[in-house]
C-alpha cells in the first residue's frame, strides 16, 4: 500500500464516518424514507454521470433481479433503518453498530452456505455481541423503549449488510462492483417510490439539511463507492476491508466536532469490543497490516 493508497483509505473512512453525521443532521426534517430516497437518487445520478464520462455501459441483461436484491438488502432496508435509529442514537453509536456487519455476515454465511467458522471467529462473534450489550448496559439513559428499538433497528441494518455480502459472494453471475453499485442504487430508487406517500417529510428542510443530503448522496455514497472499488482493485479486498475499523473513530470525531457529542464510557467500550470482535471474525491483524505497510515502503535493493 503506497502513501497515496493509505491516504485514500483514511479519506474513505472519514467520508463514511461523516455519512452518519449527515444522516443525523437531515433526518429530523426529511424523515427516514424521504431522506434515503434523496440519498440514493443523488448517488445514482452521480454514478450515471461518471459512467457517461467514462463511456462505461452498465450490464443489465439478466441482472434486474440481482440489482433489486442487492438494492433491497444493501441500501433500501439498512439505510432506512439507520436513518430511523439516527433520530435517537449518537453518530458514534450508529457507526459502532454498522461495524458489526462483518460479524453478522460470518454468522449468516455459516447457516446459509455452510461456511466454517473457526474458534477465533466464534470468539469474535461473541465479542461483537458483548460489545453491543455493554454499550447499552453501561448507559442508563439507553434503557428505554425508544432507545432499544433504535438499537435493534441499527443492528438489523448491519444484519442486512451481511445478507447482501453473502449473496454477492456466492451469486452465479460475476458482476463488476461498479455495475452492482450503479444498478442497485437505481433499483433502490424504484423500491422506495411507493413508500413516499405513506411516510412524508416532517417539515420543510433548511438549506443546511438539503446540503447534508446532497453531500450524503454524491460524496458519501456515489464518490465513496468509486474510491472503495479503486482500493479493492489496487490493494485487494482484505486490505480495503480495514476501512471498517477506522469508520467508528472518525464518526466519533465528527459527532464531537459538529454536534458536540461526548465520547462516553459505553461508546468507548463499544468501539473497542466490537472492533476486536470484527477483527477476529475477518482475520484482520493490525500488526500484520502495519508490518506489510512498513515492508512495502522500504526501497527495494538491486543486486
Amino acid at each position: 500500500m503506497t502513501n497515496k493508497q493509505f491516504f485514500l483509505l483514511l479519506l474513505l473512512a472519514a467520508i463514511w464516518g461523516a455519512s452518519f453525521l449527515l444522516i443525523r443532521i437531515a433526518v429530523d426534517s426529511f424523515a427516514p424514507v424521504f431522506l434515503i430516497e434523496a440519498r440514493v437518487l443523488f448517488a445514482a445520478l452521480s454514478l450515471s454521470i461518471i459512467a457517461l464520462l467514462m463511456r462505461r455501459k452498465v450490464m443489465v441483461k439478466g441482472l434486474i433481479g440481482h440489482y433489486f436484491f442487492v438494492g433491497l438488502f444493501n441500501s433500501a432496508i439498512p439505510w432506512m433503518l439507520f436513518a430511523y435509529a439516527a433520530q435517537t442514537l449518537t453518530v458514534a453509536m450508529l457507526a459502532i453498530l454498522n461495524a458489526t456487519a462483518p460479524i453478522w455476515g460470518s454468522l449468516i454465511g455459516r447457516f446459509w452456505h455452510g461456511e466454517r467458522i473457526s474458534r477465533q471467529g466464534w470468539c469474535g462473534l461473541g465479542l461483537g455481541i458483548l460489545g453491543v450489550v455493554l454499550m447499552v448496559g453501561l448507559a442508563p439513559n439507553m434503557i428505554n423503549a425508544e432507545s432499544l428499538v433504535a438499537l435493534l433497528a441499527a443492528t438489523f441494518a448491519a444484519f442486512c449488510y451481511g445478507i447482501a455480502t453473502n449473496y454477492t459472494k456466492h451469486v452465479k453471475h460475476k458482476v463488476p462492483g461498479f455495475d452492482t453499485s450503479h444498478g442497485s442504487l437505481w433499483a433502490t430508487v424504484i423500491l422506495l417510490v411507493p413508500l413516499l406517500p405513506f411516510f412524508p417529510m416532517n417539515q420543510m428542510p433548511s438549506t443546511d439539511e438539503i446540503l447534508a443530503v446532497v453531500l450524503l448522496g454524491i460524496v458519501c455514497t456515489g464518490i465513496a463507492l468509486i474510491f472503495y472499488f479503486d482500493l479493492v482493485a489496487e490493494i485487494g479486498a482484505a486490505s480495503a476491508l480495514s476501512v471498517t475499523f477506522l469508520i467508528p473513530g472518525f464518526a466519533a470525531i465528527w459527532g464531537y466536532v459538529v454536534l458536540g457529542e461526548v465520547l462516553t464510557l459505553n461508546v468507548l467500550v463499544g468501539i473497542i469490543t466490537v472492533l476486536l470482535g470484527t477483527m477476529l471474525v475477518t482475520g484482520f491483524s493490525p500488526m500484520r497490516f502495519l508490518k506489510k505497510r512498513k515492508r512495502d515502503l522500504q526501497p527495494s535493493s538491486k543486486l
